[in-house]
């Protein structure tokens, strides 16, 4: 059994995902690996770029130790996505209580004769 960690380029919340495959098919000719999978007794391949492999590996201990310390990073780096999605949230709800107060304020002095306001002769 081989084990694989191969990049995700669109998707920026999952950066890798891990794998194992029973076969594999590569050459130093081709920018590309197959990975021979066996779905409902068919043979299924799927193509990957050598550049978004990771990993390629038969040491299944290896490749779980790698995974769990990619995992740990990705577990690490949103928490502080979350954080920041929270502050900018609370700060998005800051900014349109201000700003509404600020236009409520602003309503109250309109019919004012100082403020040129075309509404109060309507």
């Amino acid at each position: 059994m081989y084990y694989v960690i191969k990049r995700q380029i669109d998707n920026p919340s999952a950066c890798f995902i891990g794998f194992n495959v029973p076969k594999y098919i590569a050459s130093k000719n081709s920018e590309n690996v197959i990975f021979e999978f066996i779905k409902d007794g068919k043979p299924l391949r799927k193509w990957v770029k050598k550049e978004e492999i990771i990993l390629l590996t038969e040491d299944k201990e290896f490749f779980i130790r790698t995974m769990d310390k990619f995992k740990e990073v990705q577990t690490t780096q949103q928490a502080l996505i979350d954080e920041a999605r929270s502050k900018l949230e609370e700060s998005m709800e800051n900014l349109t209580e201000t700003v509404n107060a600020e236009i409520d304020d602003f309503e109250e002095l309109r019919d004012s004769s100082d403020v040129p306001c075309v509404l109060k002769n309507l």
